[in-house]
């Protein structure tokens, strides 16, 4: 107990000086994260991003068995297009938005046949609606968006959900449901106060501080006179290796099934 505390008190200055330079609009945050990763050019610089498809292929049963594959698929917070792109290989359309213009313009640069990219705040009111108007009734994929919102933004993601899933689409979220502190999260990612890996150190030098999602918080972001929940339960979710090369790190995590209650 004495040596992790010490741990953590010897990382905190790192930690502060660090965060000290983000944004404090999200928006711009992320336009400028993505703005970094798109001049590096560097394989393995985002922090969530494995570059395999170990992890999507623990969903994929999942995904199969709960979403007309009929139905255009939408990736909400696609960043840079990894997961869209994996998604086509397994439904004939997808398509990938993110609030990032810098992300958006990396991800059409390596996109895949039957994918589409489009800048979009998900959060954004009437935004929903507005793809729906093209698109009809389309399931979604969301991995790691809700827990780097604060609690009105997820309500008001989960709302724009609502009005794109239509009365045949589903939504399907996999977030990160880590429950210890952020110092014990940057920890279990490999930091120290010697030193943070790049991708790590990257990601809190310029992105609004994480939190956590499973259980309790989906209860409070979708409202369950709105929503049905068909399955839901723990899930790991894979980064970009930072302690063993080739070796991805794992986090604990929570996924849900829904859809909109008739």
């Amino acid at each position: 107990m004495v040596a992790s505390s010490l741990k953590k008190f010897l990382l905190l200055p790192s930690i502060i000086k660090l965060s000290a330079k983000v944004p404090r609009d999200r928006h711009v945050a992320w336009d400028r994260y993505w703005g970094k990763i798109q001049s590096s050019g560097v394989e393995g610089d985002v922090l969530w991003d494995a570059g395999t498809d170990h992890e999507l292929a623990g969903y994929l049963d999942t995904l199969r068995q709960f979403l007309d594959g009929h139905l255009p698929l939408v990736d909400v917070g696609c960043g840079h297009g990894r997961y869209t792109n994996l998604l086509v290989n397994h439904f004939p359309r997808v398509v990938g938005v993110d609030v990032s213009a810098n992300a958006i313009a990396q991800a059409q640069a390596s996109a895949q046949p039957g994918t589409q990219f489009h800048v979009a705040d998900f959060t954004a009111p009437g935004i929903g609606a507005e793809l729906a108007r093209t698109l009809g009734d389309a399931n979604v994929f969301v991995r790691g968006v809700f827990h780097v919102l604060n609690p009105a933004s997820r309500i008001a993601l989960a709302q724009n959900l609502r009005s794109l899933v239509g009365s045949r689409g589903r939504v399907f979220l996999v977030e990160t449901d880590f429950r210890g502190d952020g110092l014990a999260y940057i920890d279990h990612l490999g930091g120290t106060a010697g030193n943070i890996p790049a991708p790590l150190k990257l990601a809190i030098g310029g992105l609004p501080k994480p939190g956590h999602f499973g259980l309790q918080e989906r209860q409070e972001t979708f409202d369950q006179s709105e929503w049905t929940v068909l399955e839901e339960g723990s899930a790991t979710i894979e980064t970009v290796p930072l302690q063993r090369a080739g070796i991805p790190e794992r986090i604990p995590g929570y996924f849900a099934v829904l859809e909109p209650t008739p």
